[in-house]
């Protein structure tokens, strides 16, 4: 390690000596872990649901007044600074470190179990035409702009603490707008513990799914039957191919692969939307974005009859929970890389334009899932039901023309898509356990990026081989817990600069 660059001791090792017993404790007493794990789960979204689902929404109100007012117009990094990144790049760069690897998941798979499944509360046929409009609009609301605005709102405070309010590298940079004495004292070093936790949880639950979706691949195009061991091994090469993409740093890794991965996106969109089932995907859309509209706010916080608790906490709360635990960290990549551009800009490229991207891929990709199943007399269901959400994605590709070499393509964007969400974050929690960390030295060691890439697939491989799509929502609720109340800290921040009419004094701040 150089001169410059020394390892913070008290926030390195909390978590990982913590997350070490954690994973001992799961080894020699699975069943017991696994009880202890859901109790504590389920104890967290009983008592707690409220507050994931207001503060999303909340954070998308305030988002939205800091666009409209001049507060917009500040430039991150001072009126002399200049971007690192172009807005194609950088558009590529946020879609791909967010839910990429999610929407490939969960695209086609998801929607089926709320087209058979709905809430009761809904009194919806099951398999019928309203079901599939409901399916298709709790898709937009658990991918796009809810989802989004939490990343947003995280990466946009850090963004100005770091580089217009000359913060340290830290998470409890973010927290310096609402207070700098509580930043920068000692509960600030437990923040930094506490989100590394929730991190290593947020990413383990998302290494989970991208584990499964890859198995669900080469079963139905090698043969290969999902088993513990053909885990183990997908998620050695997942994290050996992060930290090796995570070494190389922003400019050359994170960047090439991005962009690659979204003109894949869209070329596979484009392929499914013109394969598929055209006109059921443009006119199941148009009327799943109608009643996803009418009906955003009251299912947003769960107002009046809207769904069921139970059916909430599985789904909309699983989804919150895993939001907010990958929030802290990757803000502190999405702030760090949007230097010289506006909180206008940041807003569009990092909330609206990526939920406008999620939106017309769920149209097609969810679309099609039910048009088949629908047309089929719930197949695709029944396959899902015997062998995993990870077939359901390869079981449509593979009906479509071309599909065996489709499906192989789309096996290298599953892959893709989780290193590079992945490099960026372990390249952020290196730095943020690292002295030194500055614009002019951004990267941390390379052992430090192995470390926690070897935490991260230990903890994922141990919950989706006991406990499988329910060990990830495990992993989901209890990383995104202590990361809640940091985000709403952070909103404060936000809101305080608003109103102390921070615009003018942050741009001043910086000397040119």
């Amino acid at each position: 390690m150089s001169a410059k660059l020394k390892l913070k001791p008290w926030v390195f090792f909390p978590p990982v000596v913590i997350l070490g017993m954690t994973l001992a404790f799961g080894v020699t007493n699975s069943e017991p872990f696994l009880r202890l794990a859901e109790r504590t789960k389920d104890g967290m979204l009983n008592q707690f649901g409220w507050l994931f689902s207001w503060s999303a929404f909340a954070f998308l109100i305030l988002l939205g007044t800091a666009y409209v007012l001049p507060f917009g117009r500040t430039k991150i990094g001072g009126k002399a600074a200049v971007p690192i990144l172009s807005k194609w790049r950088w558009f590529a760069i946020t879609l791909c470190t967010t839910v990429a690897t999610g929407i490939l998941f969960w695209g086609m798979a998801e929607p089926l179990h709320h087209l058979h499944r709905p809430p009761p509360a809904l009194s919806i046929e099951s398999g019928s035409s309203l079901a599939a409009v409901f399916s298709l609009a709790t898709l937009y609301m658990h991918w796009s702009f809810t989802p989004y605005g939490v990343y947003t709102l995280a990466g946009l405070v850090f963004a100005l603490s770091y580089y217009n309010l000359h913060q340290p590298f830290s998470l409890t940079a973010s927290i310096a707008p609402l207070s700098t004495k509580l930043a920068g004292n000692r509960f600030g070093k437990l923040i930094d513990v506490i989100c590394l936790y929730a991190l290593v949880l947020g990413m383990s639950a998302s290494l989970g799914t991208g584990m499964f979706a890859i198995t669900g691949g080469l079963d139905l195009l090698m043969g290969w039957t999902k088993s513990a061991v053909l885990l183990a091994m997908i998620g050695f090469l997942i994290v050996f191919s992060f930290v090796f993409s995570a070494i190389s740093g922003l400019h050359r890794g994170i960047a090439i692969l991005s962009d690659v991965n979204v003109k894949a996106f869209f070329g596979l969109a484009v392929f499914v939307l013109i394969t598929g089932p055209t006109l059921d995907i443009l006119s199941l859309g148009w009327e799943s974005l109608q009643d996803y509209a009418v009906n955003f706010f009251p299912r947003s916080v769960s107002f009046g009859d809207t769904v069921d608790q139970e059916w909430e906490q599985d789904w909309t709360l699983f989804y919150l929970a895993n939001w907010y635990a990958w929030a802290p960290v990757a803000a502190l990549f999405l702030g760090r890389i949007s230097v010289g551009y506006t909180v206008r800009d940041f807003i569009l490229f990092n909330l609206v334009f990526p939920s406008l991207f999620t939106i017309i891929w769920m149209s097609i990709f969810g679309g099609t899932s039910l048009t088949f199943d629908m047309q089929e007399g719930q197949s695709l269901f029944d396959i899902m039901e015997l062998r995993g959400e990870e077939i359901v994605m390869f079981q449509v590709l593979g009906s479509l023309p071309f599909g065996r070499i489709v499906s192989l393509a789309t096996l290298v964007m599953v892959f893709i898509s989780y290193v590079t969400a992945a490099d960026s974050n372990v390249s952020a929690m290196s730095a943020i356990s690292t002295h030194g960390i500055s614009p002019n030295q951004p990267e941390a060691p390379l052992w430090l990026k192995l470390v926690w890439g070897s935490i991260i697939g230990i903890t994922a491989w141990l919950m989706v081989s006991t406990a499988g799509i329910e060990g990830i929502r495990i992993l989901s609720v209890m990383g995104g817990f202590p990361a809640l109340f940091l985000v709403i800290s952070v909103a404060a921040g936000l809101l305080k600069m608003i109103l102390t009419s921070g615009a003018r004094r942050l741009d001043e701040e910086l000397p040119s």
